[in-house]
């Protein structure tokens, strides 16, 4: 069935799938590493191209390719390439955009290990790295050089949760003949399409939302045009970081339920956000729902709904930080984000704890930040857990 004129609940479900010949009611795990071919021109044919044929699961995969075609299609996109991990993702677009003595614009609060790749690893290979605060476009545009190829944007960031204007960013790309690239994954498709905003290719790391249950690691790429899919896809191949059928299987299950998840995180998120803002042992606050946060009108425009990720201080600093992390129960203190189940974390020792402390307090990532995702549970105890937690300090 064509779901492209479907909307987002029903593509959800149902794009991607195919009828296999055995009336399968979901799309089976093809779990082989090879495939045979039905003649030796079969085969010529699938090596050059001219068979949309499989040949080995490092490249394609029917399971695989059903997940791609599910998130493409969902992001508006051309095609999906899907990876083994998050890092995968990132690591395969740095691989095809960046060579040797080009430079790359990246959101200075961004996933941690998608800043240390750059400055621990492509710097060898002499590609550079500038890391700004994008939610401020003049940041940007200063930011760029004759050689500057890729302008990388988290947005909401990681873990500041600055807005960074993906439109205003898409202009100044195309002004300076840039690739945009947006990491997508604290909204998810179904609260924010960067492509539709003007990105050239948009990444997850499908272990957050997308999965949505802490289960499976992965991520994966959709790009708008399909020069920059074959260039990406390439690099991913010959990278050897593609997903297992295994893992495309288990995200197909658990993108079904992605819109009904983040509706009822989102709306725990909301009231998580209004009681912390009250609370006096917290010093501060940072939820794009809240009209308190600096890009609120932005958020409220390029994004569907608020999400359910947030950061806050504490007065006190760390070490009340401390104290509130080891005195929840209900949130698990672990990193990660997005899943059915509320986590807290705290990023400056944890995620981003390869960031040197003069580029964490940089990009805004202060020793009292606290990160949060909330879950789906019942929101009255996601309260109380943080009210025993903040009493404790």
């Amino acid at each position: 069935m064509k779901t492209n004129d479907k909307g987002f609940n029903t593509k959800l479900i149902h794009a991607g799938a195919f009828e296999d010949e055995f009336g399968s009611a979901t799309v089976p795990i093809y779990q082989t590493s090879t495939f045979q071919f039905k003649s030796a021109q079969h085969g010529a044919d699938c090596f050059s191209g001219k068979s949309d044929g499989y040949i080995y699961t490092r490249i394609a995969n029917p399971t695989i390719r059903a997940f791609e075609q599910n998130i493409a299609e969902l992001e508006n996109g051309y095609a999906g390439i899907a990876t083994s991990s998050g890092m995968g993702a990132i690591s395969s677009v740095y691989m095809a955009l960046l060579g040797a003595g080009s430079h790359i614009i990246s959101s200075g609060a961004v996933y941690g290990p998608a800043r240390g790749v750059l400055e621990q690893d492509f710097s060898r290979f002499q590609v550079e790295a500038s890391f700004v605060n994008t939610s401020n476009l003049e940041n940007i545009i200063a930011a760029i050089r004759p050689n500057t190829k890729v302008l990388y944007i988290e947005t909401p960031a990681n873990p500041t949760m600055e807005i960074t204007d993906i439109a205003a960013c898409s202009k100044i790309a195309k002004e300076h003949n840039l690739i945009l690239v947006v990491d997508n994954t604290f909204c998810s498709p179904y609260l924010q399409k960067p492509l539709d905003l003007g990105a050239d290719v948009v990444l997850h790391s499908i272990t957050k939302f997308i999965n949505g249950h802490a289960d499976i690691v992965g991520g994966v790429i959709v790009t708008k045009q399909e020069d920059l899919y074959k260039k990406i896809r390439h690099s991913m191949v010959y990278m050897g970081c593609n997903m297992d059928p295994s893992q495309a299987f288990m995200v197909l299950r658990g993108v079904k339920t992605l819109a009904i998840r983040i509706e009822r995180a989102q709306e725990n998120a909301m009231k998580v956000a209004q009681f912390l803002q009250s609370h006096p042992r917290v010093a501060w606050i940072k939820y794009p729902g809240l009209e308190s946060h600096p890009q609120y009108a932005l958020a409220k425009s390029q994004m569907k709904g608020f999400g359910s990720m947030m950061s806050f201080g504490l007065h006190g600093g760390y070490e009340s930080g401390r104290k509130l992390m080891d005195n929840v129960h209900l949130a698990i203190l672990a990193v990660s984000l997005g899943g059915v189940e509320t986590l807290i974390q705290h990023p400056a020792s944890m995620t981003h704890a390869g960031v040197s402390k003069e580029n964490k307090i940089a990009a805004g990532i202060t020793d009292d930040l606290v990160r949060f995702s909330v879950g789906i549970e019942d929101v009255e105890d996601i309260l109380a857990d943080l009210k025993h937690g903040l009493d404790a300090i």
